[in-house]
Order: structure tokens, then C-alpha cells, then sequence
């Protein structure tokens, strides 16, 4: 049973946590080289895609599975694709899910929840009435099975007794061994984070607080690093968009910059080239997802192996339309060897 009823967002950025910060051993990568673009919109008669956008990707049995926004006349879904190499994810089958009867549902996040051994996704949802987007999620048992994923439900409804203070949206589920997280961006320079616990779970989020105050927009993605006992937040930033970096001792403890200026980010176009024989076609990184070490709920990444796949385009081709109307295509981030 939901246990976050009348539960009120409130400002308790780390309140009541006494324990010692470690210093970060993480160090963001000084420079990256982009790919190709591997995911571009496709012409076809039936349901055109404008732009392809927001990628989550899981490799599974020898695959991988990319998950990711779709822009259609009138409507956002989310498209899903399978590949055993990258050089073949454009040529790729791709099939909408048909999860929903709305008109909008998008940015979704892909991963296993071993406790049911259950596939989510979980994704944003507009639905007539809410006073916020639904925090959606389907479950699945064969991810390569896009027919099966179950009917969109709430975990959040956007209803009289959501515990969120504020909307938000690029909702994001991350688990240590007691409790899974929450975390969704305000556009405002706000991330929050909720939690319930691992037994209730995808039920019973509340306790909302505020976890990160900064110059931050918006596609919050957090991670746990492989052999530091930290953890990875990366926040986009507005404008030409660039991602920015934050280090925690704990899911639940406070953030710390390690790389959040545009002279200085996590990845943007003060850091990235294209590879070799690559025709530039970026300046934006945009919307991204960190390649992990595994795809369970912990949403391990291993800091040695890095891989960033993202959404990018030209800032000059912007000009002059809706963000609706952006040909976003998604490409690859690979560090650049020091």
C-alpha cells in the first residue's frame, strides 16, 4: 500500500545526515571524441519521425537495447530498437510501443529490477486532469518483446495527493540494498528525489525532498561508479545544452560539482570532437544516458569504460523554430585516451 499520502515536498537538502564526505576519485574525462551519428530520424509513410531523442540503452544476451523518443506529427512516444553492433542501430527495425492511448509519453529510462525479476521502463506521461505528468512505468518479462510491455500505470499520478511540491519531469529510478530512488528535475535549478522501499517498490515513493540546487535544467541521470562507493549525478544545462557533473557518498546525501562550467563540463562542446574521418554535425550534448556495467536497478558504471550516448545538432539549426520541430539524431561519446 502507498505510504506517501499528504506527504508535502519540502527543502531538506541532506537534513540530519552527519556522516564524512570522501573526496571524489572520480575525474571526468578532459576530452571526448563523437561519433557518427547511429540513430537518425527515419523516412517512412506511416507515423514520419521528426527527431530521435533521449536514449536509455541496456546490452542484454548479446544485444543491445535502445529505448528512446520518438517525435511524431501532432505527438511524442517512445520507439524501441535492438542490434548486436552499433554500426547496424540505424538500419535497425523499429517499432513504436503502444503502451498508451496519450499523446505524449517520452523520455523513458529502461532497466531490470531483479527482486521480480521484471524488465521497467519508466518514462513521463501527459494525462487530461493531472496537475502533473505522470511519473509512468510498463513492466515486461522479454525486453525483446516490443508487444509485450504491460499498459502505462502511475507510480506518481499527478493527482490531489502526489507528494511532489512541483512537476518536474526526466523522472529517474536508481536502488542501493534498501530503497529506490527517485529523481526528477524542476527546470528551475532544482533536482528532487523521493524514495520507497525496495520491497514496495514501484509503490509507496514519498518523502520528497531537494537534493541539488545549481544551474541545472534538466535530464538528471545518476549512477553508481564501479569500485569508489560514490555516486554519479549528470544534469544538462539550458541554452546550447552541455552536461555538468555531481559526486555523493550516498543516494540520499548532498551533491558536489566536479565539473559544472561550460569552460569546464562534463561533456559539451568545450570537450568534444569528432572522432577521426568524422564530419562534425554537434555542438549540443544533449539528453544523454552513461553505457553501464551491467543493466539491474544499482545502474552501475564502470569510471575506466566510459561511453556516453546522446542526443545531438547543430546550435544554428535551431534557429527560428519550435523545440518540437529540433532534428535531434543520437550519437556516441567515447573518451579521448590521456
Amino acid at each position: 500500500m502507498s505510504n506517501w499520502t499528504g506527504v508535502a515536498c519540502a527543502c531538506l537538502w541532506c537534513a540530519g545526515h552527519s556522516y564524512a564526505q570522501q573526496e571524489p576519485s572520480f575525474r571526468p574525462p578532459a576530452m571526448w571524441e563523437y561519433s557518427a551519428p547511429l540513430i537518425a530520424p527515419e523516412e517512412r509513410d506511416r507515423d514520419p519521425s521528426r527527431a530521435q531523442k533521449d536514449p536509455t540503452v541496456v546490452f542484454f544476451e548479446g544485444r543491445w537495447h535502445v529505448f528512446m523518443t520518438v517525435k511524431l506529427p501532432g505527438r511524442s512516444a517512445i520507439e524501441y530498437c535492438s542490434f548486436a553492433d552499433w554500426a547496424q542501430a540505424d538500419a535497425s527495425p523499429r517499432t513504436i510501443l503502444r503502451v498508451s492511448d496519450s499523446d505524449y509519453y517520452c523520455a523513458p529510462q529502461v532497466f531490470y529490477f531483479s527482486p521480480q525479476e521484471k524488465w521497467y521502463l519508466v518514462y513521463q506521461m501527459g494525462r487530461p486532469g493531472a496537475r502533473f505528468m505522470w511519473v509512468a512505468y510498463s513492466t515486461t518479462e522479454t525486453i525483446d518483446d516490443p508487444s509485450s510491455w504491460t499498459q502505462a500505470a502511475p507510480m506518481l499520478d499527478g493527482g490531489d495527493h502526489d507528494p511532489r511540491e512541483v512537476g518536474g519531469l526526466d523522472y529517474w529510478i536508481i536502488c542501493d540494498d534498501q530503497r529506490a530512488y527517485l529523481f526528477f528535475t524542476s527546470l528551475d535549478g532544482r533536482m528532487w528525489r523521493l524514495w520507497t522501499r525496495l520491497e514496495d517498490f514501484p509503490s509507496g515513493f514519498g518523502h520528497c525532498e531537494l537534493a541539488l540546487q545549481a544551474a541545472v535544467f534538466e535530464a538528471s541521470h545518476t549512477y553508481r561508479l564501479k569500485g569508489t562507493g560514490q555516486y554519479l549525478t549528470v544534469i544538462e544545462e539550458n541554452g546550447r545544452r552541455f552536461y555538468k557533473a555531481y559526486v555523493a557518498d550516498r543516494l540520499d546525501g548532498a551533491w558536489r560539482p566536479i565539473a559544472d562550467t561550460a569552460d569546464k563540463p562534463f561533456a559539451g562542446w568545450a570537450n568534444v570532437r569528432p572522432a577521426a574521418g568524422v564530419e562534425p554535425w554537434t555542438d549540443n550534448i544533449s539528453h544523454g544516458e552513461l553505457i553501464r556495467d551491467g543493466y539491474d536497478q544499482s545502474l552501475v558504471v564502470d569510471p575506466a569504460h566510459l561511453r556516453f550516448v546522446f542526443q545531438g545538432m547543430w546550435e544554428k539549426d535551431k534557429a527560428d523554430k519550435a523545440y518540437g520541430a529540433f532534428e535531434w539524431r543520437i550519437g556516441m561519446l567515447t573518451p579521448v585516451a590521456e
